[in-house]
């Protein structure tokens, strides 16, 4: 807990078993009130090692996908009543000893949203992120920025942090249930006027780590330069998209596709 916040760690999990263990047990739970974890229908032992870890654990009947993993995500952080709630791959990509920082920059108000950014700091190359990856990352988010009016390092990082203010208030149901879910919830927050900060974020790239084949990165860049455009036409109101110009008044529903373990 930060200057009386309830934090909750989200972990939206799909075939992490080989990394699970070494994610968690370096989150600090002096800070950290509480650790979930969503498995999207894992065809290995996710679930199993998640509970020898003692991690409370929901399981998807099927597997929904990324996006969808991420609503379920934060229903049920909402639901246990946490004020700032936080994402982390549990994969071991992304070092889970910014999470006490990332927490305290939504506490204490200085932001609604926190993005870990590989980009900040130049260490995504030598981390390991492939070239190409690092190229269509690095366009995107210079289109992106143009058309959406943030300067950010980059809108495609997989750890990031949320006021409870912004997850109640965003409709994250109309979102995509695929990847392009990040790109849409960060214009989301910015259409809506919350406040986006960034965070430099070590790079690392490992075999276990989770990544999408160039085919899907390609379908993944077209989605955001269509979540980037359409942000773009409903900021003229030559355009109107639901997902981001409606308002969620409460984000808490009951899911019967998916069971406690």
């Amino acid at each position: 807990m930060l200057n009386g916040k309830k934090i909750v760690v989200v972990l939206p999990a799909y075939n992490a078993e080989t990394t699970l263990r070494r994610t968690v047990q370096e989150i600090d739970r002096s800070i950290i009130d509480e650790v979930l974890l969503v498995d999207d229908h894992s065809t290995d032992a996710t679930s199993l090692e998640a509970k020898k870890l003692g991690i409370p654990t929901i399981r998807h009947e099927i597997n929904r996908g990324y996006g969808g993993n991420q609503k379920t995500c934060y229903n049920e952080a909402l639901r246990r009543n946490a004020d700032v709630v936080i994402m982390l791959h549990p994969d071991y990509q992304y070092t889970p000893q910014l999470l006490v920082a990332m927490a305290g920059m939504i506490a204490y108000g200085t932001y609604d949203v926190v993005l870990a950014s590989r980009i900040l700091g130049r260490g995504a190359l030598k981390g390991g992120m492939p070239l190409y990856k690092y190229v269509f990352n690095r366009i995107l988010t210079f289109a992106e920025n143009i058309l959406i009016g943030l300067k950010l390092s980059e809108y495609h990082t997989g750890y990031r942090a949320f006021s409870r203010d912004v997850l109640m208030s965003l409709p994250l149901h109309l979102n995509s249930d695929d990847f392009i879910f990040d790109n849409q919830i960060i214009a989301q927050a910015h259409f809506h006027g919350f406040r986006i900060g960034e965070i430099s974020c070590p790079t690392r790239y490992e075999p276990d780590s989770s990544s999408i084949n160039f085919r899907r990165s390609v379908i993944y860049g077209l989605g955001v330069m269509a979540t980037a455009l359409q942000y773009r036409l409903n900021l003229w109101r030559l355009w109107r998209n639901d997902y981001l110009t409606q308002v969620q008044t409460n984000q808490i529903v009951n899911d019967t596709q998916a069971r406690n373990l």
